[in-house]
């Protein structure tokens, strides 16, 4: 007999504890494996050990649904073994950072209802756009290893599957309002759900739900967060033998300010080199640097200072000026752009995302099942951000004879006076990362002004794709199943500039809406790619049963087949993926690169400059995944599996390599790939659920990469071969009918193992290059240290406590420390009479500057408890499906530091978020089914 387990509906979407796949298919492979003992779903408050040979954990709607109303998934996973996410805000509005086992968000593949929600450029998670958690029926985490018909560009480890629940067979309503408070601010959220019922002979049955949220943003005491979500599924079921289709649909819109993000480093004091001493020894401390999102701030020492504030602003009013005036001496511009709407948290990050999704069953024959999931998936969303825009022209010319510019190059206002003159090649565009109107902005009437502007990177998708399994049922122990999948995803990324309002508002968050152009009508943008992302897939899947039952095998392949087709409209004019746009400007681009023919591409090689043009990437490989369960016992099994990943280069790592000549080993990067080994044992009753897992992973070529606000760009490492190691572990406890205890850890090793490249030596002379050096390559000390970002270590537990008249949970999770940089070593600043950076050859202070710590090697471990409180109110004559419910997060208060992406180097300070504060949110629930 096959391991059917004792209470199987007739279909897996009926019963909540089965359904733990990807897609369709592999709910339905998947299905007849669970093994349940005794009398009911292995399962304790909501937690369960799926019996397969993947180290995979489950959480049901139980567990979910004593969360915050409307968090998001991937925080409410953080409750589990392997898993590290650190919210930015404490309701799921604002963003995350999730890691499991080490693997970054790029490194997991995350799915609802089957279909893939990584970005397909960067493959992003954006945690702040997932469903509603009322209506998710249960969420699966495989901790190290991808289904077999996974369709995914990136996932070298784990996955991350959310699935929506089904229409319910009777008539049923919901509705609840939030309100919740933290220093600061307040949380107000409502959500509401009907169900149909059965509405027709055959069975058809739908729901639909709503919700809005918003908040006062956490920090800054600036900006709000506004959320509003749209779901609805119709489910048909076919015959009496569990064939259905459903279509649902989804669309959630996010109008939030960014916040919290604030330099690493703890120096209170702005300090100097003692001006003339060589070599600087000693510094002069006068300033006092303060806490704020600045570069020049500082993060706060605890959580008294967090609390700080953005001021209210006001753009300057217009004045009109002559070339004279700008250009005498002293002369001090009256409506110079200031920074009023340049600050980190006056930033937006809107986003429009949906989805509509098929999932259907037909069996074809007693023993041969067909599955179809098709989907099509929508986004517009930028990132924020703003520019100083020269309403004047930039002169492309580098070699022109007026002394007055950069590079020798005429000014804006120059070229504004006498755009004519020998030498000089005035033009619109954006150019060295400055946009260039070549008209009046500000309406004052002249052309020789900066203009601070909405410049953001905009991004829309659309995306289509589709999930095919056919299984055959050889016999009653084995099982044979074929898949194919679709994906593509055509990715339009652009940077056009809108206006702000004098306080510093954007008159639209989109700007793409309002998209300002220059004299010629030419659209100026920062970027402007055009990006076709494409996976063809088979894969294949035996799994044998043996030993009367007791040992189960699994035998997978999977076969993807990516094409990248990238073209970039824009000149490409550094490795670090910036660019010169000029739009329909084609004889401003002609200038351009007439008077910049070529580029240093390293070690002093000339190459010719890169302009717009087309290239497509093709990838593939094989990827085996194998594994096997053994019971050993009625409830206890020992597990084994084996996986191979593979994560394709990024849209934004491969426009980068359009700086290199095409055909050259540098305009072709190679993927990365990982060999996941899992061997643990699992532990099954009514009453008590349990599992242990070590496991391995090896990255071959491993592309780290972290986000640098300053830049508004992913910052890109190789570390080579990296071998990551750990173990996981889990119980629940079912005690008495009243009690659940329920405990976690892991812990992570990681190896890097060589030292990384960071630079080239350039002509200045300096302890790592010495004279005749010139592009010797410069390698930062990194083997044999942990990566950066991820923790060492995570443990916690849960316990529920549940009366006729109360019911009371506490959470508890420790978070290990986190390296800060590959080299693990404390940040050093570098930093000469002026203030400034003064590294030379990345990683040398000269005698003339000075070099002093500014923050440690890693950042402090942290506590966090959180407290749920649910009261019954049948006692007043209500329903049971009528109560209010308390919950506290970060309950102490703890301070913590918050999401960050770890770098390479000791050299630079990043960038990090503060952590989510203490907040009290009351629900009443009131439904009837």
């Amino acid at each position: 007999m096959k391991k059917i387990a004792l209470l199987c509906a007739t279909t897996a979407f009926v019963m909540p504890g089965v359904a733990f796949a990807q897609s369709t298919g592999t709910v339905e492979a998947e299905q007849d494996t669970i093994v349940v003992t005794g009398t009911r779903t292995a399962e304790v408050g909501g937690i369960v050990v799926p019996d397969t040979s993947k180290t995979r954990e489950q959480l049901n709607a139980e567990f979910i649904q004593r969360q915050v109303p409307g968090q998001s998934i991937n925080d409410t996973i953080n409750n589990l073994p392997g898993v590290s996410f650190t919210n930015n805000d404490p309701f799921g509005s604002s963003g995350g950072n999730l890691i499991i086992r080490g693997f970054d968000n790029s490194r997991i593949s995350e799915t609802f209802d089957g279909i893939p929600l990584n970005d397909t450029g960067n493959y992003a998670i954006f945690s702040n756009q997932m469903l509603d958690p009322e209506i998710i029926e249960q969420v699966n985490v495989s901790l190290g290893s991808t289904d077999v018909d996974s369709p995914t560009a990136s996932a070298t480890g784990s996955t991350v599957n959310f699935r929506t629940r089904r229409p319910f067979e009777t008539f049923a309503a919901r509705i609840q309002g939030s309100y919740g408070d933290f220093d600061g601010g307040d949380f107000f959220r409502v959500f509401g759900v009907i169900d149909t019922g059965v509405l027709t002979s055959w069975g058809t049955r739908a729901f639909g739900s709503a919700s809005m949220a918003t908040n006062d943003f956490v920090y800054g005491h600036r900006g709000v967060v506004y959320k509003q979500q749209y779901n609805g599924m119709i489910f048909q079921p076919i015959g009496s033998n569990g064939d259905f289709i459903s279509i649902a649909g989804h669309y959630n819109q996010n109008r939030n300010n960014f916040g919290g993000s604030l330099p690493l480093r703890q120096d209170t004091v702005n300090c100097q080199p003692v001006t003339g001493q060589t070599p600087a020894q000693a510094l002069t401390c006068s300033q006092p640097r303060v806490v704020g999102s600045a570069a020049g701030n500082r993060y706060p020492l605890n959580g008294d200072e967090r609390d700080y504030t953005i001021a209210r602003c006001q753009t300057r009013n217009a004045v009109f000026e002559t070339v004279a005036q700008v250009t005498a001496a002293g002369y001090v511009d009256p409506d110079a752009a200031n920074g009023c709407g340049g600050e980190f948290e006056e930033r937006y990050n809107p986003s429009n995302t949906g989805n509509i999704r098929l999932n259907s069953r037909f069996t074809l024959m007693d023993n041969l099942v067909l599955t179809v999931d098709p989907s099509f998936q929508y986004v517009k969303a930028n990132g924020g951000g703003t520019v100083v825009a020269q309403e004047g022209f930039r002169d492309v010319n580098p070699a022109g004879p007026v002394v007055g510019g950069p590079a020798n190059t005429a000014t804006p206002q120059q070229c504004v006076q006498s755009p004519g003159t020998a030498g000089r090649s005035c033009q619109t565009g954006y150019i060295g990362g400055t946009p260039y109107f070549g008209r009046d902005l500000n309406g004052d009437g002249d052309l020789l002004d900066t203009v601070r502007l909405l410049a953001p990177s905009q991004t829309q998708t659309d995306r289509y794709g589709v999930i095919a399994g056919l299984r055959w049922d050889i016999n009653d122990f084995h099982t044979l199943r074929l898949n194919y999948s679709f994906d593509r995803g055509e990715h339009r990324q652009t940077g056009e500039t809108g206006l702000l309002n004098v306080n510093g508002e954007p008159l639209d968050v989109f700007p793409v809406n309002i998209a300002l152009a220059d004299n010629g009508a030419n659209i100026l943008q920062k970027r402007d790619r055009r990006s076709v992302a494409l996976l063809h897939q088979i894969s294949g899947e035996y799994r044998g049963e043996f030993f009367d039952s007791r040992l189960t095998v699994n035998v997978g392949i999977r076969a993807p087949f990516f094409e990248r087709d990238l073209n970039n409209f824009c000149a490409t004019s550094s490795a670090s993926g910036f660019v010169e746009c000029f739009g329909s400007n084609s004889a401003g681009l002609a200038a351009w690169m007439a008077n910049n023919p070529t580029v240093n591409i390293g070690g002093g090689v000339l190459a010719p400059v890169q302009g717009p043009q087309r290239r497509v990437f093709n990838y593939s490989e094989i990827l085996p995944n194998v594994g096997a369960v053994y019971d050993i016992a009625p409830r206890t099994s020992i597990f084994f599996n084996y996986s191979r990943g593979l994560q394709v280069p990024s849209t934004d790592l491969l426009y980068n390599s359009f700086f290199y000549p095409a055909g050259s080993d540098r305009a072709s990067p190679t993927p990365e790939t990982t060999d996941n080994f899992d061997l643990g044992v699992r532990y099954r009753s009514s009453n008590i659920v349990a599992q242990a897992s070590l496991w391995y992973t090896i990255f071959h070529n491993r592309i780290a990469q972290a986000y640098d606000p300053d830049l508004d760009q992913n910052v890109f490492r190789n570390l080579g071969t990296v071998d990551k190691y750990g173990i996981d572990a889990s119980i629940a406890w079912q005690a008495t009918p009243e009690l659940q205890l329920y405990a976690y850890g892991s812990y992570l090793w990681s190896d890097i193992g060589e030292n990384v490249l960071a630079g080239e030596c350039s002509a200045t002379v300096s302890a790592s290059c010495p004279a005749g050096s010139v592009g010797t390559q410069i390698f930062a000390p990194t083997s044999g240290n942990r990566e950066s970002g991820a923790p060492i270590y995570t443990f916690g537990g849960r316990v529920q406590y549940n009366l006729p008249w109360v019911e009371i949970g506490v959470s508890f999770k420790q978070t290990g420390g986190r390296y800060v940089n590959d080299m693990n070593q404390p940040l050093y600043l570098c930093t000469n009479a002026t203030g400034g950076n003064a590294y030379v050859n990345v990683v040398d202070c000269p005698a003339t500057a000075t070099r002093f710590q500014v923050y440690g090697a890693r950042t402090p471990a942290y506590n966090i408890v959180n407290l749920d409180v649910r009261v019954p109110l049948n006692w007043a004559g209500l329903n049971d499906e009528t109560y209010f419910q308390l919950n506290v997060t970060n309950l102490f208060d703890e301070f913590y530091v918050g999401n960050f992406g770890g770098q390479l180097l000791n050299t630079s300070v990043p960038f990090v978020n503060l952590g989510a504060p203490r907040a009290i949110i009351g629900t009443l629930v009131v439904g009837f089914r």
